[in-house]
C-alpha cells in the first residue's frame, strides 16, 4: 500500500538549533497515528512543515497518489488538497450557534461573489445534520458555541475540519484540559474517523495514546527515535531514558 503522506530527509534549523533533523515515516491512507515526543521534539514544527506554514532546509514533504511535494505549495493548495489541520486550542465563532459555525466551514465556492449570494441548499442543512451526529453535538446545533464546554468545543472545530473533506487531519493534543467523560468519547470520535481517512494525533498524554491503540511514532530532537505499538516504544529503553525519565 503506498503512502498517503512520506516525509524523506526533512530537516529545518531556526537560529542555529536543528528543530528537525532528517525526519523520515510515512502515513497510511487510512490509518490513526499518534506522534509523541517530550517537549521541544519536533511535533509543532513537523505539523509546521506539512501544512505549508515552514519551509525545510532540506528534504521532500510527498502527498497522495501522485507524489505532489507538499513543500512546492502554499498553505492554501496544501488545505485544498486535502490535509487540515486541528490547532490545540479551540477556534470557534462563540457567538454563533454550532449549526452556523458548521455551514460556514462546508466546502463551498469561497469566491466574494459565491459568498455574498449564498444561501444554505437541503444538501448543505443536511451535511450540517451529519457532522453534528458524527462528532457528537447533535442535541446541541441551535447552542451558541460559547456556551459549549471545553471539551465541545474541540468536537465542533473537529467537525468544521470535516466539513472540509479532509484526506489527513492533524490533531494537537485533543486530550488537554477534557473531563474523562469527554476524553473517552474523543477516543472513540478519533478512532470511528480513522477508517476512512488518515488521522494523525500529536499527544504527550500517554494514557490517551495507549487507549487509541494504534501505531505510535516517538520523535526526540527533530527525528524518529522508535515507532511502533505503545508497548513497544514504553518498552525502549532509549524512549524511557529520554521520555519517560524512569
Amino acid at each position: 500500500m503506498s503512502a498517503l503522506l512520506e516525509v524523506s530527509g526533512v530537516s529545518v534549523s531556526f537560529d542555529g538549533f536543528k528543530a528537525i533533523n532528517n525526519l523520515s515515516f510515512s502515513i497510511g491512507e487510512a490509518e490513526l497515528r499518534a506522534i509523541i515526543g517530550p517537549n521541544g521534539a519536533g511535533k509543532t514544527t513537523f505539523m509546521d512543515i506539512v501544512t505549508g506554514k515552514t519551509k525545510p532546509d532540506e528534504g521532500k514533504v510527498l502527498w497522495g497518489e501522485l507524489s505532489r511535494n507538499l513543500l512546492k505549495m502554499r498553505e492554501s493548495k496544501i488545505a485544498q488538497a486535502g490535509l487540515g489541520r486541528k490547532f490545540q486550542r479551540p477556534t470557534v465563532f462563540e457567538d454563533q450557534s454550532v449549526f452556523d459555525n458548521l455551514l460556514m466551514a462546508l466546502k463551498n465556492p469561497r469566491g466574494a461573489f459565491a459568498c455574498l449570494f449564498y444561501r444554505p441548499t437541503r444538501a448543505d442543512r443536511a451535511r450540517v445534520g451529519e457532522l453534528a451526529e458524527e462528532v457528537g453535538l447533535a442535541a446541541f446545533l441551535s447552542r451558541t458555541s460559547g456556551e459549549l464546554s471545553h471539551g465541545q468545543k474541540q468536537w465542533l472545530e473537529i467537525g468544521m475540519l470535516l466539513a472540509q473533506e479532509p484526506r489527513l487531519m492533524l490533531v494537537d493534543e485533543p486530550a488537554a484540559g477534557m473531563t474523562l467523560a469527554e476524553r473517552e468519547h474523543t477516543t472513540d470520535l478519533l478512532v470511528s474517523l480513522a477508517r476512512t481517512r488518515a488521522v494523525v494525533v500529536v499527544e504527550h498524554d500517554m494514557e490517551f495514546v495507549r487507549r487509541l491503540g494504534c501505531k505510535v511514532t516517538v520523535l526526540h530532537e527533530g527525528s524518529v527515535l522508535a515507532e511502533g505499538s505503545i508497548d513497544h516504544v514504553t518498552a525502549d529503553p532509549r524512549v524511557i531514558e529520554v521520555y519517560l525519565g524512569r
